[in-house]
C-alpha cells in the first residue's frame, strides 16, 4: 500500500466568540487546511492544520506550497512505521512543522485504519474512558467572563483558563481571576493565561493579588527565563505553553523550575510522531500535559483526543475540543463534550469522517 494521490482543502473557522489576548491578539475567522492522503488501496487517511495569527512562527496560506515542495517525498510512502517517513521530510523540508503536522496526521489516521485499530491504541493504549475539558474564556470585562464560567460551570466544566492582558491593566486581570474565582468557587481550577503577552512586572503584581486565591499561571511573558522570575516572585504554579515547542524548551523549562503543566500541541512539535516524544519526556520531567493543538475543527480535535486517551491518566491535565468553539463543524461524527468531559472517536484511525459538502473544491491536488 503506498500513499498515491494528496488532495488539500481550505476551510474558514468563525470563532462563536472572539477571543481577545494580550498585546492585541485576536482570534475570530481564520483559515484551516484540510490534507487526504489517498493510497493505491482505496484507503484515506485526514489530517488537519490551523495555526493561529500571532500565536506561531507559521503562515497558514504557506501550508500549500510546503505541501507541493514535500509531494515527491509523501507520494509513494507506506503509511507503516510513520517515524521513518517523517525523518525523512525533515531532511528534505527544514522547520515548517505545522506544514509537516498534517501529513504525520493523515498518515497515523491511515495506519490506523490499516490495522483496525483506533489511533489511542497505536500511541500507548487507552488511559481513561473520557478525558477533562478546560473552557478558554476570551479577555473581556470581568463581570463578563465571570458569567461565561458559571454558564460552563453548569455544563460540567471544572478547568477554566481566563484570558488576561488585553488592556495591559494588572488590576483588571486580577479582577477577573477574582471573579471567575468566585463564579466557579474553590475546587475547580482556574488559570491566567497572557500568551506571553505580559511584563515580568504586570504579571507578578496580579500574581500576588490573587495569591490566596488558588489560581495557576500561564505563559505570562516571552522568555521561559521571565516566566520563572513571575513564579519565583509570585509563588504560583506555572503552565508553559508558547515556548514549549520541542524537547530542548521542555529540559530548560523543567531546568527553571516552571513545568508544572505544560501545553503539548500538534502543530507546534510536528504531529503526533514528535508528541509522542514530548510526552515521553514531560512525564519523565513530572509535568502535568494539556493534550490539544493551536486551532482548528473536527479532524485536529480527533487526533488530541486521541492523544489524550493514550496519556497517563494520572499525568493528563486536560485536553480541548478545539472545533467546539468554532462553526462549521467538518466531521459531525466527531464526539462533543458531556458533562465537561469527553471521550475519543471509536473506529479505526481517527475515527472520524469529513462532510464533503463542507469542505467545498480543493485547492491543491497532487498526484
Amino acid at each position: 500500500m503506498k500513499v498515491n494521490r494528496i488532495t488539500l482543502w481550505s476551510v474558514d473557522l468563525t470563532s462563536h466568540d472572539t477571543y481577545y489576548m494580550a498585546e492585541g491578539k485576536t482570534c475570530d475567522t481564520v483559515k484551516t487546511h484540510v490534507l487526504c492522503l489517498d493510497t493505491d488501496t482505496g484507503l484515506k487517511g485526514w489530517g488537519e492544520v490551523c495555526p493561529i495569527p500571532h500565536y506561531l512562527p507559521a503562515f497558514a496560506d504557506g501550508v500549500p506550497s510546503a505541501l507541493q515542495d514535500m509531494a515527491p517525498e509523501i507520494l509513494g510512502t507506506t503509511p507503516l512505521g510513520i517515524d521513518a517517513p517523517m525523518r525523512k521530510l525533515d531532511g528534505f523540508l527544514q522547520g515548517h512543522l505545522h506544514a509537516k503536522s498534517i501529513v504525520d496526521m493523515a498518515l497515523w489516521d491511515l495506519y490506523g485504519k490499516v490495522t483496525g485499530l483506533p489511533l489511542y491504541a497505536l500511541l500507548g493504549g487507552r488511559s481513561c474512558r473520557d478525558m477533562p475539558l478546560y473552557h478558554s474564556i476570551t479577555c473581556i470585562a470581568p463581570e463578563d467572563m465571570a458569567r461565561i464560567a458559571k454558564e460552563a460551570y453548569a455544563t460540567g466544566i471544572r478547568q477554566f483558563q481566563v484570558k488576561l492582558g488585553a488592556d495591559a491593566d494588572w488590576q483588571a486581570d486580577a479582577e477577573r481571576l477574582i471573579r471567575v474565582r468566585e463564579a466557579v468557587g474553590y475546587g475547580p481550577l482556574v488559570y491566567g493565561d497572557w500568551n506571553c503577552g505580559a511584563t515580568k512586572l504586570q504579571a507578578t503584581r496580579t500574581g500576588r493579588a490573587v495569591a490566596d486565591r488558588d489560581i495557576m499561571l500561564e505563559q505570562p511573558c516571552k522568555s521561559l527565563e521571565d516566566c520563572a522570575a513571575v513564579r519565583q516572585a509570585t509563588g504560583l504554579p506555572m503552565k508553559i505553553d508558547e515556548s514549549a515547542y520541542d524537547l530542548a524548551s521542555l529540559m530548560r523549562a523543567a531546568e527553571l523550575g516552571v513545568l508544572d503543566a505544560v501545553a503539548l500541541k500538534l502543530s507546534k512539535f510536528g504531529g503526533l510522531s514528535a508528541m509522542r516524544r514530548a510526552r515521553d519526556l514531560a512525564l519523565h520531567l513530572g509535568a502535568e500535559i494539556c493534550a490539544e493543538c493551536t486551532w482548528g475543527s473536527d479532524i485536529v480535535t480527533a487526533a488530541a483526543l486521541h492523544f489524550a486517551a493514550s496519556t497517563p491518566q494520572a499525568a493528563l491535565l486536560n485536553t480541548c475540543d478545539l472545533s467546539s468553539y468554532v462553526s462549521p463543524r467538518i466531521a459531525p461524527d466527531c464526539p462533543t463534550r458531556k458533562m465537561g468531559r469527553i471521550a475519543p472517536p471509536e473506529g479505526a484511525g481517527l475515527g472520524v469522517t469529513p462532510d464533503m459538502d463542507i469542505l467545498g473544491p480543493p485547492i491543491l491536488e497532487l498526484d
